[in-house]
């Protein structure tokens, strides 16, 4: 035998003798058994019922990979590993998955759901109404959307609570807008602002009032057939609204000046 063969022969022999050495009996250590998808669902749901959310994130996240595409349990998994960033104050990332599943699993019962916990989320991110709306307006919009596509559901009459709260919340803000200009007599940007008011927050108690400051600005601009139009508007509509009678008067010409209109 060569000395090259020798050498050979020998590595080979320690080689085989270490791996004999790392395993007992020489055989190659088991797999680890693979658990069912559906075991550490239930794992993860009861880990999230124990408040234990970042360990059930970890494991709804496992899951996700293992289900299949479009499946029932899949919605679940992702829907309350959407959960899990909203317990743990992630606000931002439960607002998109959340959506995810709305839009991803449109047919299953998270969908409504889901898309009421998107607008929670928006509307926990809305640090700073008086400056940046955008998250209020998205949290609104999102909540509108429940209402459209879910109308019936438990999770859209969760949600009128904070779609009043918040359309009343934008009237105002909105309205007083409308006053700021109206008060420095720059009545084409009031009726701007009056008109949003009207238009997007029908039902609060800022839209007969804006509709009223909106015919205090047609008179004084002189727009007659709008100002009549908005008094028979509001005759209709808002036949209660304080100063109605003498900011549209039924009975005389509604051009006609009346007196000093409040302006709150």
């Amino acid at each position: 035998m060569t000395m090259q063969r020798m050498i050979g022969t020998l590595a080979l022999a320690v080689t085989l003798g270490g791996m004999a050495a790392c395993h007992p009996h020489g055989r190659a250590p088991r797999a680890a058994p693979v658990v069912e998808p559906s075991v550490d669902l239930a794992r993860g749901l009861n880990l999230f019922r124990h408040g234990e959310f970042r360990k059930a994130q970890i494991v709804f996240q496992r899951v996700g990979f293992q289900l299949a595409p479009g499946s029932a349990e899949l919605a679940e998994a992702n829907y309350y590993g959407a959960e899990c960033s909203f317990q743990l104050g992630d606000y931002a990332q439960a607002a998109s998955d959340f959506r995810k599943v709305s839009d991803e699993f449109s047919t299953t019962e998270y969908a409504p759901l889901a898309l009421l916990r998107a607008g929670d989320a928006n509307l926990r991110l809305w640090g700073r109404p008086e400056l940046d709306p955008s998250y209020g307006e998205t949290a609104l919009a999102i909540y509108q959307e429940l209402a459209g596509r879910f109308p019936d559901s438990d999770a859209a009459a969760r949600a009128r609570p904070h779609v009043r709260r918040l359309e009343n919340q934008f009237s105002e803000k909105t309205y007083k807008t409308g006053m700021f200009y109206f008060r420095r007599k720059a009545f084409d940007s009031a009726i701007i602002y009056f008109k949003d008011v009207i238009a997007n927050y029908p039902t609060t108690a800022r839209a007969p009032d804006a509709l009223l400051r909106l015919v205090d600005s047609y008179r004084v601009i002189g727009y007659k057939q709008e100002l009549q139009e908005t008094c028979e508007h509001l005759h209709r509509f808002y036949p209660q609204a304080t100063g109605l009678a003498r900011t549209c008067p039924a009975t005389a010409d509604s051009s006609a000046t009346p007196s000093t209109p409040s302006t709150p």
